[in-house]
């Protein structure tokens, strides 16, 4: 399977939206002798599809830490846009339980109850 098949494919299928974020990470770096992926390639490649690409290495931790905070970024920053929109699609329930379409009661509101 190539790279390709992979974000049109797999990717799609296991992903939570239809653009998910994703980071790529070409492993062991440290061993070079290794390597199944030339490293310019994996770049073009990335750099292609718009991917933030990391040469990692679990056995030194190289690259480890910067490629999980640049996914958790890109995570971030769509829940901001998402929150900034006020997208909540009616009907979803949110992850307390309840639904986007809920009202609290006047009873509710003076017990302080909120409606998160």
């Amino acid at each position: 399977m190539d790279l390709k098949d992979l974000l049109d494919g797999q990717l799609q299928i296991h992903a939570y939206c239809e653009n998910p974020d994703i980071v790529m990470c070409g492993n062991k770096c440290d061993l070079e002798d290794q390597r199944a992926v030339k490293e310019e390639e994996a770049k073009e490649f990335a750099e292609k599809y718009g991917i933030p690409y990391f040469e990692t290495s679990a056995a030194d931790g190289t690259n480890v830490n910067k490629a999980v905070e640049t996914l958790l970024d890109l995570i971030m920053k769509r829940m901001e846009r998402c929150v900034d929109k006020s997208w909540i699609p009616q009907g979803v329930v949110r992850s307390n339980g309840h639904s986007s379409t809920e009202q609290l009661t006047d009873e509710d509101k003076e017990k302080g109850k909120c409606g998160c």
